[in-house]
């Protein structure tokens, strides 16, 4: 065994697989490529320029119908997409043409007009979560079961720093060069590309014995698979309860991550502070969050090693809900913006704690030769609520709060504070028990247990 190998025992009946360091690495180094796209473009900086051409009146409305359309598609195509790299060879070239496409469009926010601009984005947003959807399904690939929610949480980890790069390199360039927002949508582009390629050409795959040439048939193939699936989930019991939690939790969290620029920004303003100032604080408040996102990555994986991830994702999800409140309280009591800078710490710590737990635990319902599609399945619902968590937004700030920011914004948050609580009720009955899977089904749990749905010890 070669240097850059360690031999980690994928089960106790199965040889040790050899997994590659530098495929390991490449795997997480797109996380971090990838984190950098969503908090420039999707949290902060895209979300700023609308509030610019717009005004703030109608910045709110105006990029959550957007974001919306956008989640909507991929929405209906994650499924698809899944199944459809259950049958090829690899799905690492899916990855690339996903990453390309984000790139060439992200590079050109900005470049002519609103509509031009909200048009890329639409096209971006769905390259990028596309990609998402065929990241988290490689993680079999650099991981076995014994230390997934360790290689999951370093991705974690490891993906916000590129946040604090994104949000760090557009404070250089807004506020040292004086360049426009362009110019941030640009260096974004360049850094997504610049730490996507080694996943491009380092990530080693086992390959899929299963795999066929492409023919149009596979489409119409891929489709029947996927409502076989949903037809029959008590095939993969917990698999329909896991799926709808989780519109739920990442409603909530999805929407939160997307107009929290906004909402500090007009904390700030109302607090006194110019439009200019609030931007500041609010990408100040943003590098707090992702201080804390860095290290929670890290220690909510090592975490869902030690408890499971059930155990893990229900403790973060009581602490969510316990900061939405806090961060509503925020707006509607005009406590000092001060407070801001811890809740918003906390809620980046245990960020990394949703998805260094939920991506282990979709694979615990998912059969090897069927991950594409249950991951399809699983960014599925991710885009759901990314559709309707922005459109509740939308409807609670603009139509049931009249367009007042000031009460709109923090009713908001109290709206996904109970979507919150929703997700953990519906959780309760999933247990995270592993499985051994026979010719797609589950035959026993390696522990002892039941397929009820029941809670796990």
């Amino acid at each position: 065994m070669t240097s850059d190998q360690l031999a980690i025992p994928t089960t106790p009946a199965s040889p040790p697989r050899a997994i590659a360091r530098r495929s390991v690495v490449s795997w997480v180094l797109y996380d971090l490529a990838n984190t950098v796209f969503s908090m420039n473009i999707c949290s902060l900086y895209f979300s700023l320029y609308v509030r610019d051409v717009v005004g703030p009146e109608r910045a709110d409305g105006v990029f959550a119908r957007t974001t919306a359309l956008s989640m909507g598609l991929i929405f209906l195509l994650s499924p698809l997409l899944g199944a459809m790299t259950d049958r090829a060879p690899r799905r690492v070239p899916f990855l690339v043409v996903s990453t390309l496409i984000c790139i060439v469009f992200t590079a050109l926010l900005g470049r002519g007009g609103l509509t031009f601009s909200l048009a890329c984005f639409v096209i971006a947003n769905v390259a990028y979560q596309a990609g998402l959807q065929f990241y988290d399904a490689l993680l079999p690939e650099v991981s076995t079961e014994e230390n997934r929610g360790w290689i999951g949480g370093i991705g974690v980890g490891v993906g916000y720093i590129g946040s604090y790069l994104g949000v760090g390199v557009g404070l250089y360039l807004l506020h040292v060069r004086a360049a426009p927002k362009t110019a941030v949508f640009l260096a974004t582009a360049a850094l997504f590309l610049l730490f996507a390629l080694p996943a491009f050409f380092w990530i080693r795959e086992q390959g899929n014995p299963r795999a066929a040439r492409f023919r149009p048939a596979m489409v119409s193939e891929a489709l029947r698979g996927v409502r076989d699936t949903l037809q029959n989930a008590h095939r993969y019991p917990g698999l329909l309860r896991f799926l709808v939690g989780r519109v739920f939790y990442t409603d909530a969290i999805n929407t939160v991550i997307t107009v929290m620029g906004l909402y500090v920004t007009n904390l700030a303003v109302r607090a006194g502070r110019g439009a200019e100032a609030g931007e500041r604080t609010a990408q100040t408040i943003m590098l707090a969050a992702i201080t804390f996102a860095i290290a929670g990555g890290f220690a909510w994986g090592w975490v869902t090693d030690r408890i499971g991830p059930k155990r893990t994702l229900s403790v973060v999800l009581w602490a969510w809900v316990a900061l939405f409140l806090a961060a509503a309280t925020i707006g509607l009591a005009g406590l000092p913006l001060a407070v801001f800078y811890v809740v918003a710490s906390l809620m980046g710590f245990c960020l990394g704690g949703v998805w260094a737990a939920d991506r282990p635990y979709m694979l615990r319902l998912s059969p090897p030769e069927r991950i594409g599609e249950f991951y399809g399945l699983y960014g599925m619902v991710g885009r759901f609520s990314a559709v309707s968590g922005p459109l509740l937004w939308s409807v609670v700030v603009d139509t049931l709060c009249g367009g007042r920011p000031e009460l709109g914004q923090p009713m908001g948050v109290l709206s996904l504070m109970v979507l919150v609580l929703i997700g953990l009720v519906v959780l309760r009955r999933v247990t995270d028990e592993p499985r051994q899977w026979s010719g797609g089904q589950p035959r026993a749990f390696r522990r002892g247990g039941d397929f009820s749905g029941g809670a796990s010890s």
